[in-house]
């Protein structure tokens, strides 16, 4: 089992906030159920170039940290839907702002010295 061999700066808020959005699907699965995404399928369907698996260990990951919620269904057919808590909300306008950000600035990753970085 891995264990860290440096322990974690809990003091700082950026390392805080890396430890829960930090992952490369994340901020997109937010973005996605803001926007109504709720069901896994229809995550999976919307973000692109994920893999299932990956989107759903995220979705966990989110879930375990409180900033989304998994809710059941209650009658036939069952399906699962996720939807952001207080926490995953109050997240929402920097996931804004940074969509906004990389819309205005996506240039800088068409520059070839960057076309080695796979998104």
């Amino acid at each position: 089992m891995y264990q860290r061999k440096t322990p974690e700066d809990l003091e700082c808020g950026i390392t805080i906030a890396m430890k829960v959005f930090g992952a490369k699907w994340k901020p997109c699965l937010l973005d996605a159920i803001h926007r109504g995404f709720r069901r896994p399928s229809e995550m999976h369907r919307e973000i692109k170039g994920a893999t299932p698996r990956v989107l759903d260990m995220q979705l966990r990951e989110l879930e375990a940290s409180g900033v989304v919620e998994k809710c059941q269904s209650a009658g036939f057919p069952l399906y699962t839907e996720y939807n952001l808590t207080d926490s995953g909300r109050s997240i929402m306008p920097i996931i804004d702002r940074m969509n906004a950000w990389g819309l205005q600035h996506k240039e800088l990753v068409a520059d070839e010295n960057l076309q080695s970085i796979s998104l």
